[in-house]
């Protein structure tokens, strides 16, 4: 077993409520949403992401606008919608929860029961 396959994985087990966190702080355009995630070091390219913000969309998570832009073609930036903003608690809550409980797993000395 490749430990690159796993750590890619878990990459993408989180890269939903990531972009959706993301977009907490305001609306964004791809680009700047692959630079928050670059920066926070999830090795995430384009072809990954343009799926998710579609799927998201669809699924009435986020909506989006169009913007010209000075610097190229107009640009797609991407909102959060009142039931993304509803379904981004209930993830923080559930990431919450899912931090403790792996860290009581992996952090405490198994005992022989």
């Amino acid at each position: 077993m490749k430990i690159e396959n796993t750590k890619a994985q878990m990459r993408k087990g989180v890269l939903e409520y990531c972009i959706l966190s993301i977009l907490r702080g305001g609306d964004a355009y791809t680009s700047e949403i692959l630079g928050h995630l670059k920066d926070a070091k999830l090795l995430v390219v384009e072809g990954t992401v343009y799926p998710l913000l579609t799927r998201l969309k669809n699924a009435g998570l986020l909506n989006y606008r169009w913007e010209e832009s000075t610097s190229g073609p107009p640009r797609k930036y991407y909102g959060l919608t009142e039931t993304g903003k509803l379904f981004l608690k209930e993830l923080n809550t559930t990431w919450s929860d899912l931090v403790s409980a792996v860290d009581l797993v992996t952090t405490k000395k198994p005992t022989k029961k």
